[in-house]
């Protein structure tokens, strides 16, 4: 009786970029709407917004980070975060060093 009501978590799923630019498609076409596509293609509605809009961004008709500035971006994270850690251990051995010195 506690369950409920309450849905299990949907496992995290990949798409391919060619099924996302498919339902995409389909959302301008106009024909169905998006919520009727997500539930056609089992895909949460949150999604396929996400998916159109991403794609407005690509094609320009829509301000925010294209799809490869985010790509980017994210790589630039990942480097940067490195590096820090890098000169984190840098400061530990100068400080280990110093030390042992004296």
């Amino acid at each position: 009786m506690e369950s409920m009501g309450k849905k299990k978590p949907r496992p995290r799923r990949s798409f391919t970029p060619e099924f996302k630019a498919e339902i995409v498609e389909l959302c301008r076409r106009g024909d169905r709407s998006v919520g009727q596509i997500a539930r056609d293609f089992d895909l949460t509605e949150t999604a396929v917004r996400d998916w159109v809009k991403q794609a407005e961004v690509d094609a320009g008709e829509r301000d925010g980070l294209t799809s490869s500035e985010r790509e980017e971006l994210a790589a630039l994270r990942r480097e940067n975060r490195r590096l820090r850690e890098d000169v984190d251990i840098l400061k530990r051995a100068t400080a280990f060093f110093a030390q042992e010195t004296r």
